[in-house]
């Protein structure tokens, strides 16, 4: 004897919405969120005016400098600092690099050989850093300077 078990209604909601006899119910509007929302919008506005016209007028002192340095030698000096600062800054940051490459490879031969080229441009890097008083040096020959 086979048993018959009478069928169960789905679980699964059916669309009411699009129902033309059961119109969709509708969200109740309140009209304290638009007075809020002004509200809130109106204190931004006075606070931001307020804090925009309290300010006094700035007032620089005029100063004219036409050159800050007074000799052409001065001139290469300031940018063999400049020339040493910032090689000497770019190679640090490949020397750190390098170092993090190295310590992160894990015996990997390819970021060892990427670390060891972030190396050699650190040292070339390095290199230029020492180098640039020459360079000025023959500038200075070049264009005159004592």
């Amino acid at each position: 004897m086979r048993l018959i078990s009478p069928r169960l209604p789905s679980k699964r909601r059916e669309n009411r919405t699009s129902s033309p006899t059961c119109p969709a119910p509708k969200a109740p509007t309140s009209p304290v969120r638009p007075r809020r929302r002004s509200m809130v919008l109106l204190g931004c506005t006075l606070a931001a005016a307020a804090l925009l016209l309290s300010g006094s007028a700035a007032h620089a002192e005029t100063v004219q400098y036409v050159a800050l340095a007074q000799t052409v030698d001065q001139v290469l000096s300031n940018i063999r600092s400049w020339i040493m600062g910032i090689l000497a800054g770019v190679a640090l940051v490949f020397l750190t690099i390098g170092g993090l490459r190295y310590l992160m490879a894990s015996g990997d031969p390819g970021e060892i050989e990427k670390a060891k080229g972030a190396f050699k441009a650190a040292g070339i890097g390095f290199g230029l850093a020492a180098l640039a008083p020459i360079v000025v040096e023959i500038l200075k020959t070049i264009v005159g300077g004592v």
